[in-house]
């Protein structure tokens, strides 16, 4: 009788499992692995860098080919890891990144804002951004949220405002690295001062992915929906002094920059229990291999209770090592450089993608995932979460701390490799030896 090739391949591969001797205790862990695959030796760093002079094609090795139609260039020149991914890639992902690029940029006599939520990344459902610019003067009105807001200067100088619910009033000037906090429904104001000629640029992160920038409750757009009768009850005073209330919000306008000393625009003396503004800019760096970290949560920065952060640098050639976040998604703004995030969502589904300043990515709670600098400069990014304290768990550290048998049962790695796995958590680990 002649037997089929796939008959007799399986023959051949049953016989092969069912003539392994029984494993003494040394040997078990090798050879629990040795009736499939090894994972792929291929290279898979990404093919071109944004500033190639090349035209891309989604061809890695012997797999893809050109592209016959239309092609968006400049696109698919910072995306290499998008058009030609690496083969580890696998599955559906839900889309993790955003461009504030392409979001709506809202523009004011007093400068321009933008944002990013769940209409723009509908996997972001914990939190959502803005990106703000103030000219030297200008106001962002006073207004209030239900959510809470955190912010990140990134350029010039700024001066802040809130009250609490008990009357206490915090009034504080933040600059270029540093942060402030505004908890659900405290009023509060945004100011630039004029340090310099171009204003002011900062980041705002807010605790829900539905937050609007466009729907704020706003102090010019409350006033001019009541009726002015009931402004002058409200105050006490001659309806006549309410005749130049604007009858549509302002927004971002213009304004006299405020006085050089807060000290001077204080109508009382700061009077909070904690301060709404946190100096990370003059935080010392914890060092790491690759770069190093600054962290900031409600054990350095008390008054911001549902959302937290680490400022992360990484050198030429490291990496934000693989790592999850146990129960928060992780909201990242890239500020300098260049780097790709994979994503790992379970289910043999992974996705790469490629990032730039001003880029956003949102890696679901559990989700494994690096950040890795792909450039040839400084990648400066803020890893953002929806809590009051940053938890993260290391693949090193849980390798290195779980009994060596079964990682070799698992990952097949001998004794002088498991020596090398670390006790401790890398965080940002440098080029491989």
């Amino acid at each position: 009788m002649q037997l089929g090739p796939a008959l007799l391949s399986s023959l051949l591969i049953h016989s092969f499992v069912y003539a392994i001797p029984a494993p003494s205790p040394a040997s078990a862990a090798a050879q629990s692995t040795s009736t499939i695959r090894y994972a792929s030796d291929d290279p898979n760093n990404p093919l071109w860098v944004p500033d190639s002079n090349v035209v891309p094609e989604p061809i890695r090795g012997s797999l893809g080919g050109k592209v016959l139609g239309p092609q968006n260039v400049p696109m698919d020149l910072q995306n290499p890891d998008a058009l030609a991914g690496p083969t580890t890639d696998n599955g559906d992902v839900p889309n993790f990144k955003w461009p504030f690029s392409l979001s709506h940029n809202r523009l004011a006599t007093g400068g321009w804002s933008r944002q990013q939520n769940v209409h723009q990344m509908p996997v972001a459902t914990d939190l959502a951004g803005v990106n703000m610019m103030l000219k030297p003067g200008a106001i962002r009105e006073m207004h209030w949220h239900n959510t809470a807001e955190w912010a990140y200067m990134l350029k010039g100088d700024i001066r802040i405002s809130t009250m609490t619910p008990e009357g206490q009033i915090y009034v504080a000037d933040v600059t270029a690295g540093d942060l402030w906090y505004f908890p659900p429904g405290h009023p509060h104001s945004i100011q630039a001062l004029n340090t310099t000629k171009d204003g002011a640029e900062f980041l705002l992160v807010f605790d829900s992915g539905s937050f609007s920038e466009d729907a704020t409750f706003l102090l010019t757009d409350w006033l001019a929906h009541v009726p002015k009768e009931v402004i002058a009850k409200n105050f006490q005073i001659d309806i006549s002094a309410f005749d130049h209330i604007p009858d549509k919000q302002l927004y971002v306008f213009p304004g006299i920059p405020p006085p050089a000393d807060v000290v001077e625009d204080r109508v009382i003396p700061n009077n909070t229990p904690e301060p709404y503004t946190f100096p990370l800019s003059k935080v010392n760096a914890t060092r790491h291999s690759g770069g190093s970290m600054k962290i900031v949560d409600t054990r350095t920065f008390k008054v911001s209770k549902t959302i937290c952060a680490v400022e992360v640098q990484v050198e030429v050639g490291g990496m934000r090592e693989l790592h999850w976040h146990p129960t928060e998604p992780e909201w990242t703004y890239f500020i300098t450089g260049t780097a790709r995030v994979t994503s790992f969502a379970s289910q043999a589904a992974a996705q790469t993608f490629d990032f730039k300043g001003g880029d956003i990515s949102y890696i679901p709670p559990s989700f494994g995932h690096y950040i890795e600098n792909t450039g040839n400069s400084t990648l400066v990014f803020l890893e953002i979460f929806k809590s009051g304290l940053v938890q993260d768990i290391s693949l090193n550290q849980w390798l290195a701390l779980t009994p060596a048998n079964l990682v070799k049962a698992h990952l097949g790695f001998s004794d002088e490799t498991i020596k090398k796995l670390s006790k401790t958590k890398q965080s940002v680990v440098g080029p491989a030896h």
